[in-house]
């Protein structure tokens, strides 16, 4: 199966490096570009891309507002944020408005890859570097709402959580729990729909505000 990828990037130079790189792929097809959020979104809507790479930084609509319209209008395209600003606001905003990842776009072509495949396939990731900010901020949080918020899970699955939280895939979890990865794909779908959650990102970041999963933590 071929994933269809949209580039959105005000710089043409960009455009074309990433296309070069997802272009080596067999099951990559970059089918649509787009210079500006405005572009963006209607570039969604008349090509229905399984991922979009967006940048942040773009004339016209930016790429978290392109994002909230794109993912609002539920077409089932999915948003990986690209950008040179490794800042925590952006991260935020970034989850916010509904992205699927955040990656810097100085990341080695075998991770955008890598990402664009994590994303396609319905999972949700953000850089090594991101994750260890947003982890470093709730340390700064007292726990909102404890581990209440995760009334109904099972034991098991409140395993699958913490592991979700320290950043392993769906491959890694099996291994450690010792179970198909059907099982965990299972445990994870469950587990989201029980705490009415979107996608990994939110359940990372729910395992954390909850105090299920501590910084620093093993």
């Amino acid at each position: 199966m071929t994933i269809r990828v949209l580039l959105a990037d005000d710089q043409e130079l960009v455009r074309a490096g990433f296309r070069m790189i997802l272009e080596t792929q067999a099951d990559l097809e970059v089918v649509g570009e787009a210079a500006d959020g405005v572009e963006a979104v209607a570039a969604t809507r008349r090509l229905r891309p399984d991922v979009v790479l967006m940048d942040i930084r773009m004339p016209n609509l930016d790429g978290l507002q392109a994002t909230r319209r794109i993912v609002a209008a539920r077409s089932g395209s999915r948003v990986v944020i690209l950008t040179t600003f490794d800042l925590d606001e952006y991260v935020y905003q970034a989850l916010t408005a509904g992205a699927s990842g955040f990656l810097l776009k100085n990341a080695p072509p075998e991770q955008l890859i890598g990402a664009v495949r994590v994303v396609a396939a319905g999972d949700a990731l953000l850089a090594p570097s991101i994750t260890r900010r947003v982890i470093e901020q709730f340390a700064q949080l007292p726990p909102p709402g404890g581990t209440d918020a995760l009334t109904g899970l099972t034991e098991r699955e409140r395993q699958v959580l913490q592991l979700i939280a320290r950043g392993l895939s769906n491959a890694e979890i099996a291994s450690e729990l010792v179970v198909s990865d059907a099982t965990v794909k299972s445990h994870v779908a469950h587990l989201l729909a029980k705490l009415q959650l979107r996608d990994r990102v939110q359940a990372v970041v729910l395992a954390y505000e909850s105090g299920l999963v501590r910084p620093g933590a093993k």
